[in-house]
């Protein structure tokens, strides 16, 4: 049977238990102000003083914006790191920190099992900021997609293509693609292929093509412009032309290309230069059937 207390010793024991509760309750609330008011304090000075040395050390070392970025990024993040590190290290949660840090190693495992693709994409975005052939601002090219670089994060990269759309691409894909980079060493070799008539001089049209390469101001002279004989068509005898422009963007590119293509058009026709376009001739005849007989008309188109 269970003993009974005195009312007085029950209410004596509730106080006790209801002071207690305060009691925790204010020193709760005196450690987690604590917490807060320290990991405010290290973030700032964090932001004011660690991040902009970070980033006048990257300036100087002319580090280039692919690597900048993501250093930046780690910076703030070791600075919110260390901030509540020393919050909880201050207000004394030692025990609550080994807690957590318990939950949030099961709940990283779980994650981790649960996001393979996004963990491949962290691991290429690794591999992708630390290559130096591939850099904020190139122009590159990869599964019959192209565009430029404008940012290249731990999870995704952002592409701006020639239509002015922004694609964000996961850095999965672009890790695992062949990617082209035409202008990788700030030079863009641009080929383009006229059709000349079969009776037409090969070696003046030539000249013509090299000619009208050499008189544009955004050409190059080193590499030269040169010529080939490619193919041998229908109505045409094809002359690539190959000529290199100096760091171009996508516009520079079609408004050289467009600019050089009209100059040679316009003066193979004042030297009547032939620049035959493919047509076909439709040769036959019509059977026709009549009542009295079967007619043959023969058509010549």
């Amino acid at each position: 049977m269970l003993p009974v207390l005195p009312l007085q010793t029950l209410g004596q024991r509730i106080d006790t238990l209801f002071n207690n509760l305060i009691a925790g309750g204010v020193a709760f609330a005196g450690d987690l102000l604590v917490f807060v008011a320290t990991v405010v304090v290290f973030y700032l000075l964090g932001r004011i003083v660690v991040v902009p040395v970070v980033t006048r050390l990257l300036k100087a070392r002319n580090v280039q914006p692919t690597l900048a970025k993501p250093a930046r990024k780690l910076t703030l993040a070791a600075v919110v790191f260390v901030a509540v590190a020393v919050g909880f290290a201050i207000a004394g949660f030692g025990d609550l920190l080994t807690s957590l840090a318990t939950i949030a190693a099961a709940l990283t495992l779980a994650i981790g099992f649960a996001s393979q693709d996004v963990i491949g994409n962290l691991v290429a975005g690794v591999f992708l900021i630390a290559d130096p052939k591939v850099r904020i601002g190139d122009w590159v090219e990869w599964n019959d997609e192209k565009g430029i670089i404008e940012d290249i994060s731990f999870r995704v990269s952002r592409v701006r293509t020639f239509n002015n759309e922004l694609v964000t691409v996961p850095n999965s894909e672009l890790a695992n693609t062949a990617i082209t980079n035409p202008v990788a060493k700030d030079k863009l070799r641009v080929p383009f292929t006229f059709g000349v008539g079969y009776g037409d001089d090969l070696d003046h049209a030539q000249d013509v093509i090299i000619e009208e390469a050499e008189r544009h101001d955004d050409i190059l002279d080193e590499p030269a412009p040169s010529t080939r004989v490619t193919e041998l068509a229908d109505s045409y005898v094809g002359i690539q032309s190959r000529f290199w422009i100096d760091s171009p963007s996508r516009s520079d590119w079609a408004k050289v290309r467009s600019e050089y293509v009209q100059a040679v058009k316009e003066r193979c026709d004042a030297e009547e230069i032939d620049m035959p376009y493919p047509h076909q001739q439709l040769l036959g005849g019509i059977d026709v059937e009549m009542q009295g007989g079967e007619v043959e008309a023969p058509a010549d188109d």
